[in-house]
C-alpha cells in the first residue's frame, strides 16, 4: 500500500521547504496532496523574492487526516503566519496529531503547531524567532537540525531539509 502526505500551505510559503522534501517524497514513491485556503496556485517566497507557484490539489475542508500518512507544514514567515488563524489548518494540526500520525514543521512551520495547542511538553527546534514562542507554549527548545518528539519532527532552516525529509521518510516506513 503506498504512502500519502499531505502539505498544507498558504501564500508565501519558502519555496525549499515545499518544493525540497515533495520532490524527495514522490521520488519515494509517495502521493503527495497540497492543500490550502483556496483552489488555485499559491506561490513561493524564495528568501525575501516572490518565486515559483505551485497548484493546490485540495482545500483545507475538503481533506482529513484519516485519507493520510503524515502531514508537512513547510516554513517562510508568512505562510505559517497566516495559517494559524484559519481554523480548519489548525484543526488538521490537531486531528493528524491525535491519531498519532507523524507532523513535520520546518522553519517557521511550528507556528503553526503552537496555535494547535499540540507542543506542551515536546522537544522540538525551529527558526530562532520562533523558539520563544514554543517555549512559552511549553515545549523545550533545542537547537538542532532535526528534533523528533513521539509524532512531531521539526527543523530549522531549509540547510535541515535533508535530515528533515529524511526523518519524515523513516516515520512513514515504521
Amino acid at each position: 500500500m503506498s504512502k500519502r502526505v499531505l502539505i498544507i500551505s498558504m501564500e508565501a510559503f519558502e519555496k525549499s521547504e515545499l518544493f525540497y522534501p515533495r520532490s524527495t517524497l514522490i521520488d519515494a514513491g509517495v502521493e503527495v496532496v497540497v492543500a490550502s485556503k483556496e483552489m488555485g496556485e499559491i506561490r513561493s517566497m524564495d528568501g525575501l523574492d516572490w518565486s515559483d507557484p505551485i497548484e493546490v490539489d485540495s482545500t483545507f475542508g475538503d481533506v482529513s487526516a484519516a485519507d493520510f500518512d503524515a502531514l508537512l507544514i513547510p516554513g517562510g514567515v508568512a505562510n505559517p503566519d497566516a495559517m494559524r488563524v484559519e481554523s480548519q489548518a489548525v484543526d488538521l494540526v490537531r486531528a493528524f496529531v491525535k491519531a498519532g500520525k507523524p507532523v513535520a514543521a520546518i522553519c517557521h512551520g511550528p507556528w503553526t503547531l503552537v496555535e494547535a495547542d499540540v507542543v506542551n511538553g515536546k522537544t522540538v527546534t525551529s527558526y530562532p524567532t520562533v523558539r520563544t514562542d514554543l517555549k512559552n507554549a511549553g515545549a523545550k527548545v533545542v537547537d538542532q537540525e532535526v528534533a523528533t518528539d513521539g509524532n512531531l519532527i521539526t527543523s530549522r532552516n531549509p540547510d535541515d531539509l535533508p535530515a528533515f525529509t529524511n526523518a519524515l521518510i523513516g516515520a512513514l516506513n515504521k
